[in-house]
């Protein structure tokens, strides 16, 4: 067989692919285990499943520990289950130091949910992974993406500063904080400012969510370059009207007759606190005209371009790391012993070894 050519599955691989696509929810999960465990043919079933993959609209929750996001990623799936609409979450907790699987803490704050015909939840462990989310996070979603769900919701473990590769696997993303998570400014150096589709006050009945909420819409128009967009009429004068007048490209003062253009997306500033539903309704329909505006504009299938090309690079390194982890058991052997040890200085070994994955590997 050629190469290039996928490798045909196993017989019972294929046995779960044919439940899969006839809609078994069991079968849904044990492809996830299958590949979460990232056991024997799970990049071959993946492969079978992917034409099934881009239906589904992403939407990422991230923010710091304590964001009440796991609440808030239940309120939006009960509503759009309200509307009808079949929803995936994959909610990725911290690993237990013990046995290497989630904690299971997000699967606990929406266990209402576990039951709701038309939602299925995972749980997925971060493994060490830095970026907020597991490193077969995106594969799970690819998973219920082609299971036919509508929505899929990614939530990351709530690690702070490092939780910015969410924004390359979902399509809107949601940067949930609470009035105790500080100022503006101290979002802006987490980097969320820089992944942020919208911003969520949470547990907005708190003191200090409007000053939470106007921190970060100035924040937004420094980076804007209109620092007085967020400012508050003074003497009755609107200088949030005066700052963004002539800023929508769509009015330009071009009489040309063309097409106007489409505005750019502003990251709006929401309040709400979804331990009661309040404000949820206003995030999914500010959701709705996110994704609208990343349709017309393009974006869309940019976004999932990159994203592809991004999941690429990181399916050959992990493959990379396979073979070189055999590589150095062959090596090390299995008293952990390698008579090589003491042959030469660590750099020469390491080149000597990295000759086995291939033409250029040891530069």
């Amino acid at each position: 067989m050629d190469e290039t050519s996928a490798r045909p599955l196993t017989p019972s691989l294929q046995r779960l692919a044919d439940r899969f696509r006839a809609g078994d929810s069991l079968a849904l999960a044990r492809c996830i285990t299958r590949v979460e465990n990232q056991t024997g043919g799970f990049e071959d079933l993946l492969h079978a499943l992917h034409d099934g993959v881009g239906r589904a609209r992403r939407i990422g929750l991230t923010g710091p520990p304590g964001a009440g996001k796991s609440t808030l990623t239940a309120a939006v799936a009960r509503l759009l289950r309200d509307r009808g609409e079949t929803v995936g979450i994959v909610a990725v907790d911290p690993s237990s130091p013990f046995t290497g699987g989630a904690l299971l803490g997000d699967r606990v704050r929406m266990d209402d949910l576990a039951t709701e015909p038309g939602i299925f939840i995972r749980s997925m462990a971060s493994r060490g992974s830095h970026g907020g989310l597991a490193t077969t996070t995106r594969e799970a979603a690819d998973l219920m993406d082609a299971f036919g769900f509508d929505h899929v919701l990614l939530e990351t473990v709530g690690v702070g500063q490092s939780e910015l590769e969410v924004a390359t696997n979902a399509d809107s993303t949601v940067v949930v904080l609470v009035p105790e998570s500080g100022d503006g400014i101290q979002a802006m150096k987490a980097g969320l400012m820089e992944v942020a589709d919208l911003f969520v006050v949470n547990k907005a009945d708190r003191p200090g969510a409007d000053r939470l909420k106007k921190e970060i819409e100035v924040v937004q128009a420094i980076r804007a370059g209109s620092p007085m967009a967020a400012a508050p009429a003074h003497h009755g004068v609107d200088f949030t009207a005066i700052a963004l007048a002539g800023s929508n490209p769509a009015d330009d003062g071009d009489d040309s007759g063309g097409a106007p253009q489409i505005p750019d997306w502003e990251a709006p500033v929401l309040k709400c606190t979804a331990s009661t539903g309040e404000g949820v309704a206003e995030l999914v329909e500010r959701l709705d005209g996110h994704f609208e505006w990343l349709e017309k504009t393009g974006m869309l299938d940019e976004q999932r371009r990159l994203a592809a090309i991004e999941h690429t690079r990181r399916v050959l390194e992990r493959a990379v790391q396979r073979q070189a982890a055999t590589v150095w058991t062959e090596w090390i052997g299995d008293d952990g012993q390698s008579a090589d040890q003491v042959a030469g200085s660590p750099y020469e070994i390491a080149r000597r070894l990295a000759r086995r994955l291939g033409p250029g590997s040891e530069n």
